[in-house]
């Protein structure tokens, strides 16, 4: 049995960061953002910028979850704390799996993966946004995040309510039994 590898970003896999991202904005966003957003979305733009932040090595780190036979099927990025003046060093920016993918781990193992990072990058601290009404507000709660913030911005001329969550010790968060390596559900 082969098992999905968690591994940093490599140019190459811009376009399939960028299919994923559009496929799960697709699936998880109906009804949550304007569908105007959903259907005008490009793999080419996507794919465009995805390059750019894998080709900058002082900017975002980018990892994705690799399948043996689909290839790409999640990733996340991280970073610096961007924008609020919040009591934490660095920010998780994007974290998604492919809905096929999705309930076998990848999603923990991603945001471990970015834990850690920020702690070598020297950010011993991290939050990451979420509109208020994702479901994925629950896998942040269950995985230790505590409500850290909220926020309304303007994003496609629509007001969005967004929800911060938290963790102060990212050396703790990982150690937790939350984060704890279990036999790999994902491996087929």
């Amino acid at each position: 049995m082969a098992m999905t590898t968690i591994r940093d970003a490599r140019a190459d896999d811009a376009p399939a960061i960028a299919r994923v991202h559009v496929a799960t904005w697709r699936t998880t966003y109906p009804g949550l953002i304007p569908d105007s957003i959903l259907v005008g979305m490009s793999v080419e733009r996507h794919e465009a910028m995805w390059q750019r932040s894998i080709a900058n090595p002082s900017g975002d780190a980018v990892v994705v979850a690799e399948h043996p036979a689909d290839g790409v099927v999640g990733f996340a990025s991280c970073g610096p704390l961007r924008g609020l003046a919040l009591p934490f060093a660095g920010e998780v920016y994007t974290l998604y799996v492919a809905q096929d993918h999705q309930g076998r781990g990848l999603g923990r193992r991603l945001l471990a993966r970015s834990f850690g990072i920020l702690l070598e990058r020297g950010y011993p601290s991290a939050i990451v946004w979420v509109l208020a009404t994702n479901p994925s507000r629950f896998f942040y709660r269950a995985l230790g995040g505590e409500h850290a913030a909220d926020r309304t911005e303007a994003l496609w001329g629509v007001l969005m309510d967004e929800t911060a969550f938290g963790w102060r010790d990212l050396r703790l968060a990982l150690s937790s039994d939350r984060f704890a390596v279990a036999p790999p559900a994902d491996d087929f």
